[in-house]
This record gives structure tokens, sequence and C-alpha cells, in this order.
């Protein structure tokens, strides 16, 4: 580090022995110490100066006065880690920074002289495996890895084969509240029995999991638990549902993609329960209809006001929903600001007028839905929707005509993926000239694409920051360096393409 440098290093407060009378701030320039309580960094200089031992005598940390006399206590980062140095009386810094007691250099002692609260912000940067490495260190190192601060917004993964109660009191202790199930052989009630406070389950691939299972689980409220994925979980059918929407009141994202024996009941129990739902994943669940989709909307009686709350809503792959369920969505899910309709074949241009009505819409994605075209694009232009994500790769009815129709009107679109559809340098042209604001742009695949469309992103896309050019065959070194030259450019994807 230059010489020139200065390090700002100050002790929280609450560490601070002295803070009633005014914490203050180390700065350190070689050879040079400024007032500071409680000291725990230094920077070492630029000669890597020698590191001193510690002071090993009882008693509070000394720190300097209004005179400057007192010793410093410090610490300094060097090549070997962080070390504590000596107590050292300012005249026996050197010059240069080259810290010497009695003309000879002390040795260095162990991190763990640190503060269990600094160690433990060390510890927070590692990940999970490390964390675990650090704590069977030394007991300083075991003390501060269990910190509640360390493992924060830490998620467990967990074989149940056997009772673990020591686990389950090892993750309370550390305040771990997002748990994973990759096996489990034992009741579910034993994890929610374990860790009583859990904010966060995720079942996803737990196939032996049955509506039996969740039924003896949640037994009583869970107030804590916000989060649950029951992704591929091929056994659950609505009568799990109803259990959840009994006893989860407080469940805010549930995943239930892959659960095929899901039907429109199921939905309805959801609206009826779960009111500060915001996150619904139901992709693949093949039997869920337009009327599921009205429950939700709470167009029926039953379900009073329906998922008012919801914002985001993944209906992938749900083959049995038409146009009507998103007119239902539109009437009644005025909060949504995503919806993933992808590979729904049956939605087509007149759906997604309905959508474009709705003020609140900033994502759709309507991948693979073969009847979506160039239509259906004017549609979200003039009906002044505000979506900043748009997909409609591998629709093959989207040409450059709605190119035009996003140019005219969708100025708020920071994504766009057109990959596979029938465009040219004609509709690319068009875009690249409206949508400055673009950041990410998915035109692969598109074999219709020259140099020609690149150079004008080139000129004109100044913000874009990744762009997929797999199998564009047309395109040579020309088109490719003028992208290349993007000031804001971090990700670029060629695939398989070749060079000539």
């Amino acid at each position: 580090m230059e010489e020139s440098h200065l390090l700002m290093t100050e002790l929280p407060s609450p560490l601070t022995p002295s803070a009633g009378r005014g914490g203050t701030t180390l700065l350190h320039r070689p050879g040079h110490y400024y007032h500071l309580h409680q000291p725990h960094l230094a920077i070492p200089t630029s000669q890597n100066q020698a590191i001193l031992q510690h002071n090993s005598g009882g008693g509070t940390a000394p720190h300097y006065g209004t005179d400057g006399t007192a010793g410093l206590p410090a610490y300094t980062i060097s090549q070997g880690g962080i070390s504590s140095r000596h107590q050292l009386h300012p005249h026996q810094v050197h010059q240069r920074g080259t810290a010497v007691t009695h003309g000879q250099p002390a040795a260095s002692t162990h991190v763990s002289s640190l503060y269990p609260e600094i160690l433990a912000l060390i510890f927070s940067y590692l990940d999970v495996r490390d964390k675990g490495r650090a704590a069977q260190v030394c007991t300083a190192w075991r003390d501060a890895a269990y910190y509640r601060s360390v493992w924060r917004g830490v998620e467990a993964r967990l074989h149940l084969r056997k009772q673990a109660p020591a686990l389950f009191a090892s993750l309370v202790r550390r305040g771990v509240k997002k748990v994973q199930v990759l096996s489990l052989r034992r009741g579910l009630s034993d994890v929610l029995k374990g860790v009583p406070n859990l904010e966060a389950l995720n079942l996803s691939g737990c196939y032996n999991i049955t509506d039996s299972g969740i039924t003896n689980a949640f037994c009583q409220e869970y107030p804590s638990l916000i989060e649950l994925n029951l992704s591929l979980c091929k056994q659950v059918t609505d009568t799990s549902l109803s259990r959840i929407a009994q006893f989860l009141k407080n469940l805010e994202h549930l995943e239930l993609g892959g659960c095929c024996n899901i039907t429109n009941t199921g939905l309805l129990l959801i609206a009826w329960g779960l009111k500060k739902l915001k996150r619904l994943d139901l992709r693949s669940c093949w039997h869920v209809s337009d009327l599921g989709i009205a429950h939700l909307a709470g167009l029926n009686r039953e379900t009073a006001d329906g998922n008012l709350a919801l914002e985001h809503l993944s209906l992938q792959d749900c083959q049995r929903l038409s146009d009507e369920a998103l007119r239902h969505v539109s009437l009644g899910l005025t909060t949504l600001k995503s919806i993933n309709l992808s590979f729904c074949v049956c939605i087509t241009d007149s759906g997604v007028k309905h959508l474009a009505r709705m003020s609140s819409l900033r994502e759709l994605n309507l991948r693979s839905c073969d009847n979506i075209s160039d239509i259906g694009m004017a549609y979200l232009a003039e009906g002044g929707s505000r979506i900043t994500s748009l997909d409609v790769s591998f629709c093959d009815k989207i040409g450059d005509q709605a190119l035009v129709h996003i140019s005219q009107g969708l100025f708020n679109l920071k994504s766009l993926s057109l990959s596979a559809c029938q465009i040219s340098d004609e509709g690319i042209c068009k875009i690249a000239k409206t949508l400055h604001d673009l950041e990410t742009l998915n035109i692969g695949q598109c074999s219709r694409l020259t140099d020609r469309g690149l150079h004008t992103v080139a000129e004109s896309m100044k913000n874009l920051k990744c762009i997929d050019l797999y199998g564009c065959t047309k395109i040579t070194t020309s088109g490719l360096e003028r992208i290349m030259k993007l000031p804001q450019l971090s990700t670029l994807n060629l695939g398989l393409w070749h060079v000539r």
C-alpha cells in the first residue's frame, strides 16, 4: 500500500469501554498514530513491518490520552494474516514504520487475539463449509463462529435419516431460520419441533412427502414460517393445501411447481386462507384451469377477496389455461408485478390485451407461446404497458413488425428476449434507436441477423450489459468487434459460434 493511503478504523460504540468520553478514530500513516479507543486494526506499512507480540497483561488495553503518551496495542495485517502488536510507546515506532521492542522484533500472535465480534465479522464473509471449519480450529474461533450474525441468511441443508436433536439444537443456537431438507426418512414434524422459529422450509424433491406427513406436521399455527417450497413433491394433493391454508396464515412464498395432483380446489383453499401470499409458483400443475385462476383473483363468492397481495405468479406449462384466465388476472390480481406464462400454448394475442391494462405489471414471460404474434405486441404497446422485462423467445409468429410496435410504446424495457424469433436487421435497428435503457438483449438463433444490426446496436445501446448471439450464423468478427466496444458490456454469449 502506498504511504499516502489512510485507513479509518473504529469499533462500534458497545465495544468501546471509553465510549462515554466520545469515541475516536484511528488514522494510521506509516510512522504516525492518532487517537483511538480500543484499536483493533492498523495498516501494515509499505515495508511490511515486523508484527509485535500483544501485551499479555490483564485489564483493559490502554488508549491514547490527549497528551499522546499512553501505549498503543494494535493489530496489523501482514502477508501471514491478522495479528496483534505489542503495546508500544510512540517513541518506539521507527520513522519508516518498523516497530521494535528493545531492539528486537516481537513475535506474531494468532488471529484469535482479535475481539470475538471482529472474528464474527470476518467469519460472516465465509461460505457455509468454511464457517464450519473455522468453528473447529480452537475454542475462541468456535465461540465467535456461533454468533448469530455469522449465520444470518444461511440456509441449512439437511439429510434427516435418524433422530438429530443435537443438530437442531445447534441450528437454534446459531439462529438459523432457513432449512432445506435434502432427504427425509423421519417425520417432518421433527424438523418443525426442533427448529421452532423456522422462517423458510424447502422440501423440494422430497418425493416421499405425502398428505399424511404434511397433515401430521402442521397441526398447529406456525406464525414465523413465511416461505414453503414443495416443488416436485408429487404425492402432495389439495388435502395438504387445506392444512397449509389453515395453519400457515403468514405464508408469503409458496412453491408448488411440479405438484401435478393440485387442482382448482387447491387454489380455492389458497385464496381462502393465505391472504398474505405474495409469490405463488404453479408451474406444471396440469389440472389447474381458468376456474382456479378465478379463485385466486377473488371472482367467486367462496374466496371473498382472493389473493389481493399476490405480486409474482408462475403459470409455466399450465396448458389448460386460456385467455379467460388472463382476464381474471387483470380484474382481480391488480398488484401483480410479474407473470410467467411460458409454454401456455392456448394463450393468444387477445389474452395479452388483458395484461396490457395492468399498470403494476413489470415482467411478462411468453416464451414458447405459439399463438402470440405481432398483434399481441401491438396491444402491449398501445395499452400503455410499463413492463421492464419481456420474453417472447421461440414465438415463431413474432417478426420485425412486433419490434416496430415495441419501439413505439415499450420505452421502459431493460430486458428483451427474442431468441429464435423471425426477426432481421430491420427490426433490430428499430428497437436500437428507441430502447436506450435496454441492459439485456437475447437474440440467439436469429439466423437472419447480420453485422449491420450489430453495428446499430453498438452505436445506440450504450447501456447494454448482456447480449446473447448464440446461433447467429451470419455475423462476423466485424460485428463482434463493434459489440465488444460497448462501455457497459459484461456478458457476451456466443455458444458454438464459428469465427468467419
